[in-house]
């Protein structure tokens, strides 16, 4: 068995905070907090939230622009704190990112052709042939014309701006794009649109997405695995069908209680979650959603639960018994 494309092992992530003009060290923030997952070549991974909850951080430690406080990543089976210059230069090839918003990531002084050949510039060098012939071939692949290469940014709606954030991520064909909200700035009428030529990217590309997304149904639409996350912790990991249809911890029954249905026939009563989040300053002890789990018992406030096999997926829950040893 092939190991996945990327994994990342108890990653974790804390800033620390300083207060005062001598800037006197007033504790950590628990972004990230022993986050484990992989992702398989070909396949999406969704990773769904409230803000704050530490999906951001873990994108960016991914992308390698935040370096882990502990844990592992790996990709192709070589560890990312292991590379020489070459092998993080051959990383940022293969690794993209696509972000939320389309008017802040594109120059607005480079003509399109520029912005999507730019990654090829700095990295191949080709002749101005190779370099016109491959922008082309990059904008038909998201579905805009050949003159779309002449025109500035401003000339295009949000979803095309979008498209030529694809384009340009997809330029140095890397094995893995970071899709940071790539929809959430979009009007509702161009997100399916958008989606769906992701969907379809994936297939003719075989390229690996990590999605991340406050839309659920986008996310359920997109993945093949979903991770949820709850103030810096993964609480529930799946596949994209059973966690989005029959989930199994109170904070993703919650959360998808609140999505549009999945399905027609699909009824489900709405979960209003009481209180606030807590800071990520102060967790609290046990586990960490039971200031706001209506199905809180005594042991959740003292006793943090692990990350354990149920119903094929894990679950990090005390209302499930933890696997015999």
């Amino acid at each position: 068995m092939s190991p996945a494309l990327l994994e990342a092992e108890a990653l974790t992530k804390h800033f620390p905070v300083r207060r005062g003009i001598l800037g006197r060290p007033a504790g950590l923030v628990r972004a990230v907090d022993s986050v484990s997952f992989t992702i398989d070549a070909g396949k999406t991974l969704g990773l769904v939230g409230e803000s704050g909850c530490g999906k951001t951080t873990t994108s960016r430690m991914i992308l390698n622009v935040e370096a882990p406080t502990s844990g592992a990543i790996r990709f192709d089976g070589a560890p990312l704190s292991g590379l020489d210059r070459d092998g993080r230069r051959r990383y940022r090839r293969g690794m993209q990112a696509v972000f939320q918003d389309p008017y802040a990531s594109l120059d607005p002084r480079m003509r399109v052709g520029s912005i999507v050949g730019e990654p090829l510039i700095i990295n191949e060098r080709p002749s101005a042939s190779a370099l016109r012939r491959r922008v082309l071939e990059l904008l038909d692949l998201v579905g805009l014309p050949e003159r779309a290469a002449e025109l500035f940014p401003h000339e295009f709606s949000g979803g095309q701006r979008q498209r030529i954030a694809i384009a340009r991520a997809l330029a140095l064909s890397p094995k893995l794009v970071v899709l940071d909200e790539p929809v959430s700035a979009l009007d509702v009428s161009i997100r399916a649109q958008i989606l769906n030529l992701l969907r379809d990217l994936q297939r003719r590309l075989g390229v690996a997405y990590l999605f991340i997304a406050h839309d659920l149904a986008a996310v359920a639409h997109m993945s093949h695995t979903i991770a949820v996350m709850y103030l810096g912790k993964i609480v529930e990991l799946g596949a994209a069908a059973d966690v989005a249809l029959h989930p199994k911890h109170p904070y993703t029954q919650a959360l998808f209680s609140a999505a549009l249905p999945l399905e027609r026939q699909q009824r489900r009563e709405e979960i209003i979650l009481s209180g606030e989040i807590p800071s990520p300053l102060d967790p609290p002890p046990g586990c960490r959603f039971h200031t706001r789990c209506p199905q809180v018992m005594e042991r959740c406030r003292r006793d943090e639960p692990p990350l354990a096999p149920e119903s094929g997926r894990l679950v990090a829950c005390h209302l499930y018994p933890a696997p015999a040893r």
